[in-house]
């Protein structure tokens, strides 16, 4: 049965750092299934990394992983011992997150979009788009919408006042929502995440 409707604006400036273990970086997390859930209990995750200096990432059994290059040179990657380069800023990347990973950075620190979820929980899909573009949803799939690449409005037609903007990294999340259209002269990732198990 389809849950109640929810748009949620999710601002930027009121997330906090997370400092990884390893001292490689941060995380700051934008959204998370069941919400509140932590690095070990999650059934979906998105969040932007800073990543500061070489080293292994973190593994995360049974978690697929779909990582955008957002700012930087990108990583030089080896992900279950083969090579994986990750240099084209905005275009998804899609790996398994439960394989030993090294990264080495090409040119300094960057900051990474990442989209972490359980593959026997959840599918998910993640596409960057510039322009405008009409936001649709599958049964049972939530959406989160992050502007990457400068501002970005979400507005519903024919309802001139419900418009929201967007700073840089702002982000949205929908569900069983009113149709709406997003709208960017730069970057947004659109995230769906489609649950094929009960995700409170």
């Amino acid at each position: 049965m389809p849950g109640p409707a929810e748009i949620r604006i999710l601002r930027a400036a009121d997330r906090t750092a997370a400092p990884w273990k390893n001292g490689g970086g941060v995380t700051r997390e934008i959204a998370a299934r069941p919400e509140g859930a932590g690095t070990a209990d999650f059934a979906w995750r998105v969040s932007l990394a800073e990543v500061e200096a070489d080293g292994p990432f973190s593994s995360f059994p049974g978690v697929d992983r779909i990582l955008t290059l957002a700012e930087g040179a990108g990583m030089d990657l080896t992900v279950g011992g083969a090579r994986r380069l990750v240099d084209e800023r905005y275009a998804p990347q899609h790996f398994p997150g439960d394989r030993p990973t090294d990264c080495r950075l090409l040119g300094g620190p960057v900051v990474n979009f990442n989209v972490m979820y359980h593959r026997d929980r959840v599918r998910a899909r993640t596409a960057v788009v510039r322009g405008e573009l009409a936001l649709t949803a599958l049964p049972d799939e939530t959406l989160v919408v992050v502007a990457l690449e400068g501002p970005a409005a979400l507005h519903r037609p024919g309802f001139p006042d419900a418009r929201t903007e967007l700073g840089p990294y702002d982000a949205v999340l929908l569900r069983e929502f009113p149709a709406c259209v997003i709208r960017t002269e730069g970057r947004v990732a659109v995230v769906g995440m489609h649950a094929t198990a009960r995700v409170d």
